[in-house]
């Protein structure tokens, strides 16, 4: 049997994932058709990358739960369930699936760089097909007119996002093994 209590350190650096996405969804450009880029996906990435599967997905849950109950950590300084049900919902929902994904590449193939791009994609992908059925299903808009509010013009900045999310990540990481998780 495994044992699954988290340590002291391990709530901590949740705790301070959790604050990171929290800030990082301030940074938040409007966009023509109502979803607007944020730097969420960034920070979820990052999380993931640092604190792996489980405890990634632990971060973005706290911060849909801080959300939910009406923190202001949405974009926007936003908070409250009624988030989880407009036409961005699907993406915040798609979050933990997200951060599973990511971690999961980051722990297991930190180093088949390939491998690890794989599932970086796929984590990517999972936010972008729950966040665009979503926006359909809300909106009730075909979904050639999700891909195009959703996706499209956010491919460029996607890629840039999540290439730095996992540098930054396996530095930071690298540097905290040998600083404080010793």
């Amino acid at each position: 049997m495994t044992n699954t209590k988290l340590s002291i350190r391990d709530l901590t650096m949740i705790a301070l994932c959790t604050a990171i996405i929290a800030i990082m969804a301030q940074i938040s450009i409007p966009m023509p058709m109502g979803v607007p880029m944020t730097m969420q996906t960034f920070a979820i990435t990052l999380a993931a990358v640092l604190l792996g599967a489980k405890k990634g997905t632990l971060a973005t849950l706290a911060y849909l739960l801080l959300g939910a109950v009406g923190a202001p950590v949405f974009a926007g300084f936003t908070g409250g369930f009624q988030y989880f049900v407009d036409p961005t919902g699907g993406f915040l929902l798609s979050f933990p699936l997200m951060a599973f994904a990511i971690g999961y590449g980051a722990e297991r193939f930190r180093h088949s760089k390939w491998t690890y791009i794989f599932w970086l994609v796929l984590g990517t992908l999972v936010n972008y097909v729950i966040g665009v059925l979503f926006f359909c299903l809300i909106t009730k808009s075909p979904v050639l007119t999700g891909i195009t509010a959703c996706v499209l013009p956010f491919i460029p900045t996607a890629v840039l996002k999540a290439a730095l999310a996992s540098v930054m990540g396996f530095q930071i990481r690298e540097r905290l093994v040998h600083l404080v998780w010793n």
